[in-house]
């Protein structure tokens, strides 16, 4: 019984974090590869410091934070508000907003 509880809980937990919904939503145009978007990478952040760059629901420190990045993951930028990245990243696909202090231009 318990394991079933357990298998639930991850279950509903998995679809949750697909399932984001944003403050200020963004359109990734093109196919399912997203051909219009561009690739970054997390860089810069203080390790000794947060060590982590908040998503947000919406382009500004006044959205809700929805996840962290880390020094070298890889998004896809694919909207920009000001110094605010609308991207996607991981598996599943998630969507939200970052700064863009914290991103490098990557290959794509």
């Amino acid at each position: 019984m318990h394991c079933r509880h357990l298998a639930f809980a991850l279950t509903f937990l998995a679809g949750t974090a697909t399932a984001q919904q944003l403050d200020q939503e963004f359109t990734i145009t093109e196919d399912d590869q997203a051909a219009g978007c561009a690739s970054s990478f997390v860089s810069g952040l203080d390790p000794n410091g947060d060590g982590f760059l908040s998503v947000r629901t919406g382009p500004g420190s006044q959205f809700s934070k929805i996840d962290e990045l880390h020094n070298g993951d890889m998004v896809r930028t694919c909207a920009r508000e000001g110094k605010w990245y609308g991207v996607y990243y991981g598996q599943p696909r998630r969507k939200g907003w970052v700064h863009g202090n914290w991103l490098v231009d990557g290959a794509g």
